[in-house]
């Protein structure tokens, strides 16, 4: 598919840098003309993704984070990549609660966070060599385009 608009911004798996992308994001949809709360839901949605490759994927190890960004009409479509541990079994990590870091606070809810906050996500992992999280957003039906 040929998209109307795209970015892509790859950075180290730094928590400082989940800000930046967090604006990054919002600053390019601003062209569909969002509300506030769909601004809001899709830095929520990010900002878990790349939580999970900070945490889940690299360790704390520092790595890059590779961050999409398309549009087609109404439509935000994004994707989070990473290159760490992959996910040997999506369906159960996607599950609430879920974690592989027990000790941790919020742990097990980012998957069904971005689910709350998405129209749509869906994951895909290899065990050993990374995970994209795809999330699609449909943004401001009701309102005029800038």
């Amino acid at each position: 598919m040929a998209y109307e608009n795209e970015m892509k911004v790859e950075f180290d798996s730094r928590s400082c840098n989940e800000g930046f992308i967090r604006v990054a994001v919002s600053a390019f949809m601003t062209q569909l003309n969002p509300t506030l709360e769909e601004v809001a839901d899709v830095k929520t949605a990010v900002s878990e993704a790349v939580t999970n490759c900070i945490v889940h994927a690299y360790d704390g190890r520092i790595e890059k984070i590779i961050v999409s960004c398309q549009i087609q009409g109404r439509t935000l479509y994004l994707s989070v990549t990473d290159h760490g541990c992959g996910i040997s079994d999506v369906k159960k990590a996607m599950e609430p609660l879920f974690t592989t870091k027990p000790d941790m606070e919020r742990s097990g809810m980012g998957f069904a966070f971005m689910e709350a906050f998405m129209d749509e996500v869906h994951v895909e992992s290899v065990p050993g060599q990374g995970t994209t999280v795809f999330m699609r957003k449909e943004i401001g039906w009701s309102r005029p385009l800038h």
